[in-house]
């Protein structure tokens, strides 16, 4: 029985064409990933602090330890931007979604008080494209600069057959650093106010049911090209492709100034579910809707579905990107700290005895 034959990816050639069968008939080209690696290099270095004592193209990062810590422990996550690329993919603009890759990292390490060291980038490709390689590179040191760590190294890989040509997958892992003594842990006080940091737009949560009901299975450059609500003043796919924000700065500034007790980093699963990793066994989380302003994009995914009430809380973070504990006396200064550091911020919630859970709950409750 003959093989059936499998054609190559587009713009590769066909294996037997001309002679023996090469790396790049099966679909992987040297060249281009070289070239990548070519342009990457400076943007990663653009990055580096000085504790970083390696150079890319080594087969593992060296970094010191920052001076100033008396008992230093390290504080690591791994995150991707889920299937936000698939609106990069659409639009063609890949320029951005490393910033969303970066924050979904070091936004997790920070609610623990940890200061980001260090990134690691995983970059997966159908076919790789040095212009796309480089785009997504420029958004990874954009973010990396921004949460003030250092781009050291990451993962540059071509899978033919397992993804499809123009298909990226884009990952990456963070250290940080932290005094031992000063980790945040579960809160385990009630006298504590929640104040909440914004989000303009999803971050990277919520895309599989936001491009459902927003674009259907196939994304339509006409649709991401309408404006993002009525009377908008850009488009739908300018919204879909806003950038994180990264709140490194702010909470780590709220845990020096105002003593914070603790921090949740909403991601997926929405405000309740990520409000409750923070809680001690012995208090509650109340949230109070109406507290603070839910972006537009939100009633437009709500309305297109319809999506309902409690799916949306589940699901979206409704504007409030981070939510900081902190002691009630400092309730002011904390919200003040937030804005000084760039970011609108509201009191939405405070903390009282309870069994470890979050609960959202009606303006006065």
């Amino acid at each position: 029985m003959t093989p059936a034959s499998v054609d190559p990816p587009a713009g590769y050639p066909r294996a037997g064409d001309a002679g023996p069968v090469s790396y790049e008939a099966a679909g992987v080209s040297i060249d281009a990933g070289d070239e990548a690696v070519r342009r990457l290099a400076p943007l990663a270095r653009s990055t580096y602090r000085p504790e970083v004592l390696s150079d890319i193209g080594s087969f593992g990062a060296v970094t010191a330890l920052p001076e100033g810590f008396a008992d230093p422990v390290l504080v690591s996550a791994n995150d991707g931007a889920g299937t936000k690329p698939l609106i990069a993919a659409a639009l063609g603009r890949w320029d951005t979604i490393g910033i969303d890759v970066v924050a979904m990292c070091v936004d997790d390490i920070v609610t623990l008080g940890a200061q980001p060291l260090l990134f690691h980038d995983q970059i997966t490709a159908g076919r790789l494209d040095p212009d796309v390689v480089e785009a997504i590179v420029t958004g990874l040191a954009a973010g990396c600069r921004s949460a003030g760590c250092a781009l050291v190294g990451g993962e540059l890989a071509e899978h033919p057959d397992a993804l499809a040509p123009g298909d990226y997958d884009i990952a990456g892992f963070a250290v940080g650093v932290a005094e031992r003594e000063r980790l945040r842990g579960p809160i385990a006080t009630s006298a504590a106010t929640l104040v909440g940091l914004a989000s303009g737009g999803l971050r990277c949560n919520g895309y599989s049911l936001a491009r459902r009901v927003l674009l259907g299975e196939t994304p339509d450059p006409a649709v991401l090209g309408s404006p993002a609500w009525t009377r908008a003043d850009h488009s739908l796919g300018d919204e879909l492709l806003r950038p994180s924000v990264i709140y490194t700065g702010a909470v780590l500034a709220l845990f020096d100034e105002c003593d914070a007790l603790g921090a949740a980093h909403i991601t997926g699963g929405g405000l309740v579910a990520n409000v409750a990793r923070m809680l001690g066994p012995n208090v509650d989380a109340l949230l109070r809707r109406g507290s603070w302003p839910v972006p537009k994009i939100f009633d437009r995914i709500a309305d297109a579905g319809p999506v309902t009430p409690g799916e949306m809380e589940r699901v979206f973070n409704l504007g409030i990107g981070m939510v900081v504990a902190v002691p009630t006396p400092e309730t002011d200064a904390a919200v003040a700290a937030a804005h000084s550091a760039g970011h609108e911020a509201w009191v939405i919630g405070e903390i009282r005895p309870g069994t470890g859970t979050a609960h959202l709950v009606e303006a006065g409750s």
